[in-house]
């Protein structure tokens, strides 16, 4: 057993140099999925107060080498002595790669910074303690919330066991979000369907209800030509899991996310006849017979548990219509909501944001921190939270 990690005062260069490991750290954003986004900093003091960077690297994709094991490699035999920087608790196990906390101790590393301890209960603090144990001087918490925002999604599937849900949804000036036909394409313009784009890039999964898909006919995919990224291409390699909730297994076989790459789950709440379900399954769905909540319908909270154990689901995006929308809110769900606002309007019988029962009282409102506002080409970009109180 070592000692407690220290929580240092740390040094303004100390925070200059995790400064830059949350930003190596960044560089994974879209391609790191079901791992969490890692970065790591080595450097050498020697005489030098203002240190000297001698290795460097991040966490790229699941399967490759972790941030430290890069950082390590760049430093081709000068980490002996020097600071390593890391985003999140270097791993103490063998998985697909080796324990990143034996490679930092082997490389005579004498202090590794933390950000912020390792969120899974079955391994957090076991790489401190392996590098503490090794004679390694281990501080925590510097930055630990700007590393905590880069990884909502593993945080939570790790702590809570269900996905960081955050529901995207465009609408007009009125608050519509589809004409009383169904007609919804397009409220808002190029630049913000890009910015949905890379809101996919980062999610392990997009939801949707299969109205909204027989309404729109979406693919739910990537697409490198909108996500305006210099890896583009390698980003679209990995498309996320396409969840579809379709209770009475109606989704046409002809429709478009069937024909896309990657999977596309449906997830439905009855055993249905034998030859429906493999006609969709020969077009390309798999089905999941899910258990229905006491009116009938998928259980919400259960389904989410769900995808986060069977599927790795860290962020979830949510895209659908305002049934499903206002059921998740209700259900207090969502953790948070990216809106796009298109200057123009709809009228009244166009569709509502939101599906959400009818309230009495003001006291009962569902009150929205807003975290962001910002224009997007010639549309608002609002990023919000849902109060907890």
């Amino acid at each position: 057993m070592g000692a407690e990690p220290r929580h240092a005062a740390f040094s303004l260069q100390d925070h200059k140099y995790m400064a830059r490991a949350l930003q190596l750290a960044k560089q994974g954003l879209y391609t790191t999925d079901p791992n969490p986004r890692v970065g790591c900093v080595i450097v050498r003091y020697d005489e030098s107060d203002e240190g000297r960077v001698v290795g460097e690297g991040f966490h790229i994709s699941a399967g490759g080498p972790h941030a430290e094991i890069h950082a390590l490699n760049a430093a081709a035999g000068l980490a002996r002595g020097a600071t390593a920087y890391v985003t999140l608790e270097p791993c103490s196990h063998t998985g697909r790669t080796g324990p990143c906390a034996v490679a930092l101790a082997e490389a005579k590393v004498s202090r590794v910074v933390v950000a912020m301890v390792d969120p899974n209960p079955q391994v957090s603090g076991q790489g401190i303690k392996r590098l503490q144990a090794d004679g390694v001087t281990v501080d925590v918490g510097l930055l630990e919330a700007d590393a905590r925002a880069l990884n909502p999604g593993f945080i939570s599937r790790m702590q809570h066991k269900r996905p960081f849900v955050r529901l995207k949804m465009a609408m007009s000036l009125d608050g519509r979000t589809a004409m009383g036909s169904g007609e919804s394409q397009w409220i808002t313009g190029p630049e913000a369907r890009s910015q949905v784009q890379r809101l996919r890039a980062r999610s392990s999964a997009i939801l949707s209800g299969v109205e909204s898909l027989i309404m729109d006919d979406s693919r739910l995919t990537l697409r490198a030509d909108q996500l305006a990224l210099a890896n583009a291409d390698e980003v679209v390699k990995r498309q996320p899991l396409r969840v579809i909730l379709d209770s009475r297994l109606r989704l046409p076989l002809a429709a478009a996310c069937l024909r896309e790459p990657g999977r596309t789950l449906l997830i439905t709440t009855e055993q249905h006849s034998e030859a429906k379900r493999q006609k969709l399954e020969a077009a390309g769905a798999e089905i999941v017979v899910f258990p229905a909540d006491q009116g009938g319908r998928i259980a919400l909270a259960d389904m989410l548990h769900w995808l986060a154990d069977n599927e790795q689901v860290n962020e979830l995006l949510v895209e659908t219509g305002a049934t499903l929308a206002g059921a998740l809110l209700d259900a207090n769900l969502v953790n948070e909501l990216q809106l796009f606002v298109a200057p123009t309007l709809l009228g009244g019988e166009a569709r509502p944001l939101f599906a959400l029962p009818g309230l009495t009282r003001m006291a009962d409102q569902k009150r929205l921190t807003i975290k962001e506002i910002r224009a997007v080409g010639r549309d608002w970009h609002i990023i919000a939270e849902p109060d907890t109180d």
